[in-house]
């Protein structure tokens, strides 16, 4: 039995040592392998190609901060306007003047009404339009009132003063637009209007006014009225162009003008 065991771990010595023979044998046969940098790291010489002109995106157009700035404050300048045309509040009335002033000096609403009504053959509404009495003569050009001239233009060097002998209707000279209608310090109660040749017309001390601001008149159109009383007898009228006053005698018929 003894030898029998012998045998076997003889038997399994053996195998043992042939195997690590054949695993030295094998062995030198193999060459060893180094891993240079780009391989322990990834990187590989590769041919170069410019790509970024493919991936390049195309900027979304964009409104320029510009314009936008330009429509922001023209909505606030056009806003602010309105407000103070409108406002009636003591604390703005400086302000308020300035932009009457501004309006009349330098936009020509009667010439771009006329240009409207030459395009398109109807007035151009500024403001929505009252149903006011009109005289459908646009031809003629008459005195704003009825009554006798009490003072001529040579004896006011701004306009003539016509005294009504009762209460009559006060009535535009000629087409045009109101720019003004209110209280004057000077002539009280007052409608300005400018008419498409640049010249304006001015109606002092009416006892109504039956217009408002940027409202479309015609020739003979009704505009106020006055009603003569022991304060005031007299309607002041007046017609001014490129800063000169003219004699209405100029203007109107001299047989209409005593």
């Amino acid at each position: 039995m003894d030898k029998g065991v012998q045998k076997v771990r003889q038997a399994i010595k053996q195998r043992k040592r042939h195997r690590e023979r054949m695993k030295l044998s094998s062995n030198k046969n193999v060459i060893p392998f180094t891993a240079s940098d780009e391989e322990k790291h990834g990187f590989f010489d590769a041919p170069a190609y410019d790509i970024s002109s493919s991936f390049k995106k195309k900027k979304p157009k964009t409104v320029s901060n510009k314009f936008v700035f330009k429509g922001v404050a023209s909505i606030a300048l056009f806003i602010s306007a309105a407000f103070l045309l409108q406002t009636n509040k003591p604390t703005f009335q400086q302000a308020q003047q300035w932009a009457n002033a501004a309006f009349q000096e330098e936009f020509p609403f009667a010439k771009v009404n006329e240009w409207y009504v030459s395009k398109f053959g109807a007035p151009l509404s500024f403001t929505p339009q009252g149903n006011a009495h009109v005289v459908h003569n646009e031809s003629a050009m008459t005195l704003p009132v009825i009554g006798q001239v009490s003072e001529t233009f040579s004896t006011n060097g701004t306009g003539i003063m016509i005294s009504p002998e009762e209460k009559t209707v006060v009535s535009a000279l000629s087409r045009g637009v109101v720019i003004f209608a209110g209280n004057d310090r000077h002539t009280d109660k007052t409608v300005i209007i400018q008419h498409a040749d640049g010249s304006e017309t001015t109606y002092g001390y009416l006892s109504s006014i039956d217009v408002h601001l940027y409202k479309i008149v015609h020739a003979n159109e009704t505009i106020g009225t006055f009603q003569p009383n022991e304060q005031n007898e007299e309607v002041f009228f007046s017609i001014e162009k490129d800063n000169q006053f003219i004699d209405p005698a100029q203007v109107i018929p001299v047989g209409d003008i005593p």
